[in-house]
């Protein structure tokens, strides 16, 4: 049995509790929050044995083989840190931090204390989007020639909403062009050329996001990422022999459909039980009970790679959190 505690008691937070309770071997048994109260308001409604009123105390609960932190991303440096400090293991949300250099901090501190660290980039761990990348790597639709993906929200934001904070690393990259960002990665490694133009809000954070990243294969990501338009929130693989359509949300398909050259398109589907999250919580019980400190799905170099390029992005479109 894999005991989680669960720092933070959002929205996301909720989310996962709920899909913990499908993964074999979990059991949530503690939160904690900045308040105990929200802790436990937050224990009695998802099962929790434990509420503990601070990240401190819920880092030294002895009780807990993982602790899953969900907080805004302008947190996260800190709550993990205190987590890994106290031993614990951590399944950090995206992104990582607001930058590259304190995750490189905390993949630094997880290794010299041993403990393991995993974002938690559920994409990487969805069963349907792994299929899809063992059909592209056994040549399903040839030499992949360029990927294709937004994700945009119609908004709109107050000036109050962290969305729009730069001291809470507001913006749209970083909260959803994670996620087109990471895809690109995911099939075609580190581009050799990236170019970026995006809107800033008043405030300096970017609204309205366009990034394309050039390969020296020839390969080409055309990516976009916003707060003001609900986009499609599709995505599309194409190679030289035909493509993969990935419907809303890409990031979390129930299904796609293959287009082979000279065949009739393929509908593939995965089972639509649970959010999603529960795919992660489970690579995480796996990578413990072999001993791992970090996943192979998504390993500390892919995250330090992600977190580069997001930090390349906003140096080019002007968006600074300091």
């Amino acid at each position: 049995m894999t005991r989680w505690g669960i720092l933070s008691t959002g929205h996301i937070a909720g989310r996962f509790a709920e899909d913990l309770r499908l993964v074999p071997g979990a059991e949530l048994v503690a939160v904690g929050s900045r308040t105990v109260g929200s802790a436990e308001e937050f224990a009695g409604r998802y099962g929790a044995d434990r509420a503990h009123g601070s990240w401190a105390e819920l880092a030294a609960d002895d009780g807990l083989d993982a602790i899953y932190v969900a907080t805004p991303h302008a947190a996260h440096h800190e709550a993990a840190r205190i987590c890994l400090e106290a031993g614990r293991a951590v399944l950090l949300e995206k992104p990582f931090t607001l930058d590259l250099a304190t995750s490189t901090e905390l993949v630094e501190l997880a290794r010299a204390r041993g403990v393991f660290l995993m974002e938690a980039m559920w994409m990487r761990c969805n069963p349907l989007i792994l299929r899809l990348v063992e059909l592209v790597r056994a040549g399903a639709i040839g030499e992949v020639t360029s990927v294709r993906a937004d994700f945009g929200v119609a908004g709109p934001f107050p000036p109050e909403h962290r969305m729009r904070n730069p001291a809470l690393g507001g913006g749209a990259l970083l909260d959803l062009g994670v996620y087109p960002v990471s895809l690109a990665h995911l099939l075609l490694g580190v581009p050799q050329h990236v170019q970026a133009w995006a809107k800033l809000s008043p405030e300096g954070v970017d609204e309205n996001t366009g990034i394309v990243f050039g390969y020296d294969s020839g390969a080409v990501a055309t990516l976009g990422c916003g707060m003001v338009g609900a986009t499609p929130l599709t995505a599309a693989i194409t190679g030289t022999t035909g493509r993969i359509e990935l419907p809303e949300p890409f990031f979390r398909p129930g299904s796609a459909v293959l287009h082979r050259a000279g065949a009739e398109p393929e509908t593939l589907t995965d089972d639509p039980t649970g959010g999603g999250y529960q795919y992660e919580a489970a690579e995480v019980q796996r990578c413990l009970a072999a001993g791992l400190t970090e996943s192979p799905l998504v390993p500390h170099a892919v995250t330090l790679e992600v977190m580069g390029l997001l930090d390349d992005i906003r140096g080019r479109i002007g968006v600074d959190y300091a």
